[in-house]
């Protein structure tokens, strides 16, 4: 069972930076690789950005390449989520997610475990 908690979020205007945490309990985080989405009203969630449990190897959504960054300390059960360069457009809720073991970084129904979000507002 991992629990997880989204924090970061916030009014930021276009061209600002962000850095969101996805805090994780339990003694299993480690074994997990862990992804980012998000969700904007009236929209699908959308796949942003996967780490593999060691942190060795990351992917990202195109929308995002280059200006978002994941990345995770184990230590610290902890995964985060480096966003620069934000448009208004990167408006949504923001959610944490814990990847099945067998499962696909992009598909939301693969993975087992969600937070319950972060909002992040971009301002134009």
């Amino acid at each position: 069972q991992v629990q997880l908690v989204e924090s970061g979020g916030g009014l930021v205007q276009a061209g600002g930076s962000l850095r969101l945490s996805c805090a994780a309990s339990g003694r299993t985080f480690s074994t997990y690789a862990m992804g980012w989405f998000r969700q904007a009203p009236g929209k699908e969630r959308e796949f942003l950005a996967a780490i593999t449990w060691s942190g060795g190897g990351t992917y990202s959504a195109d929308s995002v390449k280059g200006r978002f960054t994941i990345s995770r300390d184990n230590a610290k059960n902890t995964v985060y989520l480096q966003m620069n360069s934000l448009k208004p457009d990167d408006t949504a809720l923001y959610y944490c997610a814990a990847l099945g073991h067998s499962g696909r970084p992009g598909y939301p129904e693969d993975y087992d475990y969600w937070g319950q979000g972060t909002q992040v507002t971009v301002s134009s």
